[in-house]
């Protein structure tokens, strides 16, 4: 991928919206596949929720709480049920996103391969692909993944949750016919390696929890 285009899609506007300021991307095309559409609104007399859209009063919208999925510079005015959501992932926007752009080392398997290749494995700055950097480099358009599966193994002494192994999903690639899987695995390598590897995992299980939202609205 040549510079230009990547300057391309990493580019951004900044936009005066009826609900504020927001910093979206100069090509619709390259948005964020976690982004929420704002709702439409007409002004009147009463406040509105900048997430849900629907009319309060003064006392039941009064929060203002950053929305990041719409790109809103500042923090908006949101109806309580709204502000609890957007409070809960913005911590996906100051923690988990900086994992997944980060990357971890997974041992990954295209399609029926016998033999998994060490690669890295990280979300690209503009949020719109994987980027698999290993002996061969591969990239999977996040808007082109059809499902996504996080694997486990036991559960731990005392209960608790099972340990997060890999993640395998189904997408479409471009040229190709019908859908190609691709599992990723955390190596054993390495202890720290392997603590990176799972909070990779658990970062893009919440990720794509808001990616299957976004497809919904």
């Amino acid at each position: 991928m040549s510079s230009e285009v990547a300057a391309r899609r990493d580019a951004k506007k900044l936009v005066r919206s009826p609900s504020g300021l927001r910093m979206v991307p100069e090509h619709r095309a390259f948005g964020s596949p976690f982004g929420l559409e704002e709702p439409q609104w007409v002004p009147d007399k009463e406040h509105h929720c900048r997430r849900c859209g629907k009319c309060f009063c003064d006392k039941c919208c009064g929060q203002k709480v950053p929305l990041r999925r719409m790109c809103f510079v500042d923090p908006v005015r949101q109806c309580a049920e709204c502000a609890l959501v957007s409070h809960k992932e913005a911590e996906f926007y100051d923690k988990q996103l900086k994992v997944l752009l980060s990357g971890a080392t997974f041992l990954v398997t295209f399609g029926n391969s016998e033999k998994p290749e060490t690669m890295v494995c990280r979300l690209s700055n503009n949020q719109r692909y994987l980027l698999l950097d290993g002996d061969s480099r591969h990239e999977i358009d996040i808007a082109h993944i059809s499902t996504v599966q996080i694997l486990t193994e036991g559960f731990p002494p005392g209960g608790g949750n099972a340990r997060a192994t890999g993640l395998s999903l189904r997408f479409a690639a471009p040229g190709a016919e019908g859908l190609t899987q691709l599992k990723l695995t955390a190596g054993e390598d390495a202890h720290a390696s392997r603590r990176q590897s799972t909070a990779w995992l658990a970062a893009m299980h919440k990720a794509t929890k808001l990616l299957y939202e976004s497809r919904d609205q």
